[in-house]
């Protein structure tokens, strides 16, 4: 058995973990799709809101829980049957935003760009959570207002993947992989699929409206994620 010394790094085991379950999983990307931990899902992220239980309130009155309308695809979270009102500069407005659940700490309002130029807003990419120095909003909803002084983002592109999703990917927490979607006409490769990993969650790449509508995602015959060489090399 290969000794390991007491200053390897973080970094040296995640890579060793992944060649280990890689060996068991198969040959990566290009092994048969059997060989895969588990099936590439990709959907389309709408515009949508997380509210905080404080903002829920105000908005649907005291006491105002979320209800569901549809599970989503990540096991506890689901599409409200609330919707609010997205009021930006000069008053312009996109009515029945959907609220998903459950409810967190912050407000954060998800957008794709052709909402953000509709709204007159200037909205930076960033990955869920990461709400500093983002623009607000005004919400409406049946019972009051909320006036956000930030919260507005357009969502990075991204996967959720668990530790054995990265590990057959050869990829990490924080890697930009690829995307490779084949479709009549307009086959496409959309970088910079943020990895997200979590050992709670489903395999799944999120990507917004608009660029689901330029790759024709619902007509889509393939899809394939992989890694590509720059990042490959980061873990060599």
């Amino acid at each position: 058995m290969t000794q390991l010394s007491n200053s390897i790094s973080r970094s040296q085991v995640e890579q060793l973990v992944r060649q280990a379950l890689s060996q068991q999983l198969g040959a990566g990307p290009a092994a048969a799709p059997s060989s895969a931990p588990n099936p590439l899902v990709v959907n389309i992220s709408a515009r949508h809101i997380h509210l905080s239980q404080e903002h829920l309130e105000v908005l649907f009155g005291k006491g105002a829980e979320l209800e569901v309308q549809k599970d989503l695809y990540q096991e506890g979270y689901f599409a409200a049957t609330q919707t609010v009102a997205v009021v930006g500069p000069r008053r312009r407005m996109i009515p029945n935003v959907r609220v998903l659940g459950p409810c967190r700490g912050d407000t954060q309002v998800e957008l794709a760009f052709t909402d953000t130029i509709s709204l007159g807003l200037d909205v930076p990419i960033r990955i869920s959570g990461d709400l500093k120095g983002t623009p607000g909003c005004v919400l409406m909803g049946p019972k009051g207002v909320v006036e956000l002084e930030f919260g507005v983002i357009r969502a990075a592109r991204h996967v959720h993947m668990s530790p054995a999703d990265c590990a057959y990917y050869g990829c990490s927490n924080g890697d930009n992989l690829h995307l490779r979607i084949e479709s009549a006409g307009c086959t496409t490769v959309l970088e910079d699929v943020v990895v997200r990993e979590n050992p709670e969650v489903k395999l799944e790449v999120h990507i917004d409206t608009d660029e689901g509508n330029a790759v024709d995602l619902d007509h889509a015959t393939s899809v394939k994620l992989y890694v590509p060489e720059s990042c490959k090399c980061k873990h060599s």
